[in-house]
């Protein structure tokens, strides 16, 4: 079965499995080659690629690479190799940006208003340990430790802003193909499922509710999967 899933598809699987394996083995892996805030001490180049084959836990990995495996060999089969890798990085690359330019303005106005404290915010970033050891009011220890800390040493891991995309470029490509949705028992056609999906990410992420959850990754994963594939549409048949 497995070697019946078109190589690339295959392959993105294989690397992930590979990767997440390899940071149970070597933990500091995820400390590497997850992705930080770009203006994060911790944060590396190479973490924009990498932390696309990182995941956090089982059901993260199995979630990803069962979405991966339902909508990747269609579009790969459709597309092309070179157009389905440039979709599959190209999302991920998008998830990492609209994720961290959201960040980025939440850093903004904890930055602005510790400053406006008299918080040495640069001191805290580079010596976060040294903010147990000193006092400071409660306002100024709730915007470090609720909205400065999440951000500057917060980590994003996961395929899904990639698999975002692939999902998009799916519905933009086939909006009439029904899929199956937990707890729905009745199938339903991808072009009303995605555009609630997305809308439900975008109040998730703004408002802050994320659980645990980088919503506006996959929003911006899908934001790229969906540019591309309407580009690409109406030269679908040169692919085929």
């Amino acid at each position: 079965m497995f070697n019946s899933i078109p190589p690339i598809t295959r392959n993105l699987i294989i690397l992930n499995i590979v990767f997440y394996v390899a940071a149970l083995i070597i933990p500091q892996l995820d400390y590497y080659l997850a992705a930080y805030f770009p203006l994060s001490p911790d944060f590396k180049s190479w973490q924009i690629i990498t932390h696309m084959f990182m995941h956090g836990s089982p059901m993260h990995i199995l979630f990803n690479m069962f979405t991966l495996f339902s909508f990747g060999p269609i579009l790969e089969q459709s597309l092309g190799d070179k157009k389905y890798l440039i979709l599959y990085f190209l999302s991920g690359l998008g998830a990492f940006f609209l994720f961290n330019l959201w960040n980025f303005v939440g850093y903004q106005q904890a930055y602005s208003q510790l400053n406006g404290l008299g918080f040495n915010v640069s001191g805290y970033i580079s010596d976060p340990e040294s903010f147990a050891n000193i006092q400071v009011s409660p306002a100024v220890k709730a915007l470090v430790e609720d909205k400065l800390g999440p951000i500057i040493f917060g980590r994003m891991v996961g395929a899904s802003g990639a698999i975002f995309g692939v999902i998009a470029a799916f519905a933009t490509l086939y909006p009439d193909a029904k899929i199956g949705i937990m707890f729905i028992p009745i199938p339903m056609k991808v072009k009303y499922v995605l555009p609630v999906v997305i809308i439900g990410s975008i109040a998730l992420g703004v408002t802050g509710n994320v659980g645990g959850i980088a919503h506006l990754a996959h929003v911006g994963g899908a934001i790229v999967g969906f540019i591309l594939a309407k580009i690409w549409k109406k030269h679908l048949y040169r692919f085929n």
